[in-house]
C-alpha cells in the first residue's frame, strides 16, 4: 500500500502542473493571447508616437512660420505694429 502512495502523490502532481500549465492564470495560450495583445498595444504606441512627432513638428513649423508670415507682411505690405516707426532706406 505504502509503495503505491508515493507514486499516486507524484501523478497527482504531474497532472495538477500539466493542467496548470494548459489552463491556468499562466497557461501557454493565455501567455499568447497577451503577447499578441503587447504586439498590437506596440504597434498603436509606434503609431501614436509618429503622429505626436508629426504634430510638434507641425507647431514648430507654424511657430516658425509666423515670423515668416510677418517678416514678408513687413518687406511687402508694409506691415507696422502699434507704437512702431517705420524707416525706409532707399540706395
Amino acid at each position: 500500500m505504502r509503495s503505491l502512495l508515493i507514486p499516486a502523490v507524484l501523478l497527482a502532481v504531474l497532472v495538477a502542473l500539466h493542467a496548470q500549465l494548459w489552463v491556468g492564470r499562466g497557461s501557454l495560450p493565455n501567455i499568447a493571447a497577451w503577447n499578441a495583445q503587447l504586439e498590437a498595444q506596440n504597434a498603436a504606441n509606434r503609431d501614436a508616437q509618429s503622429r505626436n512627432e508629426r504634430l510638434a513638428n507641425e507647431v514648430k513649423d507654424l511657430s516658425d512660420g509666423l515670423d515668416m508670415v510677418e517678416e514678408r507682411a513687413r518687406t511687402e505690405l508694409g506691415l507696422v505694429k502699434p507704437n512702431e516707426i517705420f524707416v525706409q532706406i532707399t540706395r
